[in-house]
């Protein structure tokens, strides 16, 4: 699987097979534990998260630097705002 930003994630979490609203939660927790500035990788296949992560981003003033959809799964690259 190839996202179409080279940039390298410095942590990855794995959130398929979880609905709603657990991928943001879990995204959250995640989120809080990482440094300013380090980028995470979420694979997903709740098709809401769609809408929800980059809400999610918005609304906390993260980076959505790419998503994609690859057979029914979601991808996300995301760094941490401050």
């Amino acid at each position: 699987m190839e996202l179409m930003v080279e940039v390298k994630a410095d942590q990855v979490m794995d959130a398929t097979g979880l609905f709603c609203p657990e991928p943001v939660m879990l995204l959250h927790n995640k989120v809080r534990e990482m440094a300013i500035g380090e980028v995470l990788q979420l694979m997903a296949t709740d098709p809401s998260t769609q809408r929800d992560v980059p809400k999610f981003c918005t609304f906390l003033g993260h980076e959505l630097i790419d998503q994609k959809e690859e057979d029914d799964q979601y991808f996300y690259l995301i760094r941490k705002g401050e």
